[in-house]
């Protein structure tokens, strides 16, 4: 249940950063923006999560996993709600801003809890749980589109415009289940309990989650709590030297994987309405495949993967593929025949499908393995945090670049898988199987 509810968390991550996605049109036509406008719009979600998960990381480490589990619902159910009503552009921008931070906030303690609820090695593994988060992800974009299409075919064709307001709106619902269901089941990680010093608390977790009579041994009752870090000094232990090669190269590959992701992924509509010109059922429809066919399956595909061959390899053939999947396309320019319609859409689905098995699925798990339970939050967020950059460079710029340089964006794009492959091949480190508080791994 616990692990259920942390994915659930992701999928509400994915849903709320997908819904404007496909909208983006009929909001550029409503509030009369520009491509730059346009770009702030979709950017201020990613913005707001730089924020979120800088902050959540801090807290996640210094408060425990479950009250912040707890609090960032509250932003997804209120924010859905602001931007479904927005009035304006700015609303609007405020709103997705606000979203983006409880966003933020959520990964880095989901993750946290992936890996703290999961056996080092085997079935249900560390690397396995964490990997999970990628087809829930690509469930959410799935869902979000299936639920654009029930919209579309319900609303009047001269209200098909107003498509965007019920999507984002209707995220307040799953969000409010999971605050409620939240509430009855998880508990806090016994990992940060331990960490803490709190050994009674920690044996109490592990009574009440697991079944496990864990007791505390009379010499251990006076266990002393870690002391408090402050300020800067929580990000500056990421780059000690026994953790600096990890942080430097898990940062690398977020965000190649990041910019890369938001480009297509978010701009699928734009790309298939726009480059590829197909009419508006056209769009929705192939998306929905696209995320449903390719990515799902990609994604199950990582988490059999985790384990053997591992992330690194993993995410190696993954960027591999997404260049290939770049340079078709570039080459494939703005088709004009059905052939080559059907081309490049195979091509984009390679993409989504090297990308939910390969960096995708383990980005996760270089920045959720790489560091012990002390500093395992601080470690997500940063990691998080710093490629929202991307995230956030990619959703600003995509509109803007796809309108001044048609096809060819995909040049531009293909940039971002030979990043992520030179990161990987300067340093083979495999986070999968690793235990980080005990320092040794496979």
């Amino acid at each position: 249940m616990i692990v259920a509810l942390a994915l659930g968390g992701i999928f509400l991550d994915a849903y709320d950063l997908t819904s404007l996605a496909y909208g983006i049109t009929d909001i550029r036509a409503q509030f009369g923006l520009s491509p730059v406008a346009a770009g702030a719009v979709s950017a201020s979600i990613s913005v707001g999560a730089i924020f979120g998960a800088w902050l959540g990381g801090v807290l996640v480490d210094r408060l425990g996993r479950y009250r912040v589990f707890m609090a960032d619902m509250l932003f997804f159910v209120v924010s859905a709600l602001g931007c479904a009503l927005a009035p304006n552009a700015a609303v609007l921008i405020a709103f997705r801003f606000l979203m983006g931070f409880g966003v933020g906030m959520d990964i880095p303690v989901a993750m946290a809890f992936l890996a703290e609820f999961s056996r080092l090695r085997g079935r249900g593994s560390k690397g396995s749980r964490t990997a999970a988060w990628s087809p829930a992800w690509y469930g959410a974009t799935s869902g979000c589109y299936l639920v654009i299409m029930a919209v579309y075919f319900l609303l009047p064709a001269e209200h098909h415009g107003l498509l965007w307001r019920f999507t984002v709106g209707f995220g307040a619902v799953p969000a409010l289940v999971i605050l409620l269901v939240r509430n009855k089941y998880m508990n806090e990680s016994p990992s940060w309990a331990a960490d803490q010093g709190d050994l009674r608390r920690a044996a109490e977790i592990l009574r009440e989650s697991y079944g496990v009579h864990a007791v505390v041994a009379d010499d251990a009752e006076d266990a002393p709590r870690r002391p408090e870090r402050r300020g800067l000094r929580d990000f500056a232990l990421l780059f000690r030297r026994r953790y600096r090669a990890r942080t430097v190269q898990a940062l690398v590959i977020g965000l190649a994987q990041t910019f890369g992701y938001n480009a297509v992924a978010y701009g699928l509509p734009l790309i298939i309405a726009g480059l590829l010109g197909q009419a508006a059922l056209s769009t929705i429809s192939a998306s929905l495949v696209l995320n449903l066919v390719f990515a799902m399956s990609g994604g199950l595909l990582g988490i059999r993967l985790a384990n053997r061959p591992g992330a690194w390899p993993t995410t190696t053939a993954g960027f591999a593929v997404q260049l290939a999947a770049m340079v078709a396309l570039a080459l494939i320019g703005e088709p004009t025949r059905t052939g080559w319609v059907l081309a490049a859409i195979c091509a984009l689905g390679a993409f989504m499908f090297a990308q939910a098995a390969g960096p995708g699925a383990h980005f996760m798990s270089f920045a959720s393995l790489s560091y012990p339970t002390s500093i395992r939050g601080v470690g997500i967020g940063f990691n998080q945090g710093t490629l929202r950059v991307g995230s956030t460079l990619a959703l600003f710029f995509f509109p803007v670049l796809s309108s001044g340089l048609g096809s060819d964006v995909f040049w531009v794009l293909a940039g971002a898988p030979v990043l992520g492959l030179v990161a990987l091949l300067a340093e083979r480190w495999e986070p999968v199987g690793y235990d980080a508080d005990a320092g040794t791994g496979r």
